[in-house]
């Protein structure tokens, strides 16, 4: 049977006192068998039996994966003191700097929320982006598409974008049909002629109406500029310098 000893300090003159409640049942309590670890605290079960606990949120992680669904992906390293968190469900969400939602975590693991910014990345590509929730991040200029010398047929990448020919004579820049290519109301694509001669813009199944109230397909001099705007499922309103 273990023996509990209590002994004083032979080089004090003070008392150390320990009192049972006031209350006429016993109680018992079973201390841990070995030593706690600095800042822990002694916690019962509720039945007598003491162990050491550490309190809610301590403690150190050194690396934990960070997984988004939306194309961020990364670790945060050596969160001293940081409270690790282990989620009970699945949760998605867009990552934010100061922690207030959590991307892509899977249940059961830990994860740590960034508490701060989170900084401007050297690199990356945003992808299902809106500026205010409906409309695409765009692009603050209109990054430039080879359309070749004679032929090409607009993709969806092209939102946004001017297409150029170059070094050919004649050419052919075709619109394809919503069902096919479904560019967003709203897409602006720019052409531009650099070829010797006349480029037409035409698409089966789409409408090219100019502003003067014509429809059909159009014609681009040589060195002109057309301004295409999507308005409707398959209407595109076709202007600039040199359109016919």
């Amino acid at each position: 049977m273990s023996n509990l000893k209590v002994q004083g300090n032979a080089s004090g003159t003070g008392t150390t006192t320990l009192q049972s409640a006031n209350t006429s049942s016993s109680t018992t309590f079973t201390l841990p068998g070995v030593d706690g670890t600095n800042g822990q605290f002694l916690s019962t079960d509720g039945a007598g039996n003491l162990t050491f606990s550490s309190p809610a949120g301590a403690g150190t992680v050194t690396t934990v994966s960070v997984v988004s669904a939306n194309g961020l992906a990364g670790s945060v390293a050596n969160a001293s003191s940081t409270p690790a968190i282990t989620l009970s469900t699945s949760i998605t969400g867009v990552l934010k700097g100061n922690g207030t939602a959590i991307s892509a975590a899977s249940a059961g693991t830990d994860y740590v929320a960034p508490g701060g910014a989170l900084g401007t990345p050297s690199s990356g590509t945003l992808s299902s982006c809106t500026v205010d929730g409906t409309n695409s991040v765009g692009f603050r200029t209109a990054p430039q598409t080879s359309g070749g010398a004679s032929s090409y047929t607009l993709v969806l990448t092209d939102s946004g974008k001017h297409v150029i020919f170059t070094g050919g004579s004649t050419a052919t820049l075709t619109v394809p049909t919503n069902a096919s290519v479904a560019f967003p109301i709203g897409t602006t694509i720019l052409v531009v002629n650099d070829n010797s001669g006349n480029l037409t813009i035409s698409g089966a199944g789409v409408t090219f109406q100019l502003a003067n109230g014509s429809t059909g397909n159009r014609t681009v001099a040589t060195k002109g500029l057309a301004t295409c705007l999507k308005t409707a499922t398959d209407t595109w309103y076709v202007s600039g310098a040199g359109v016919t």
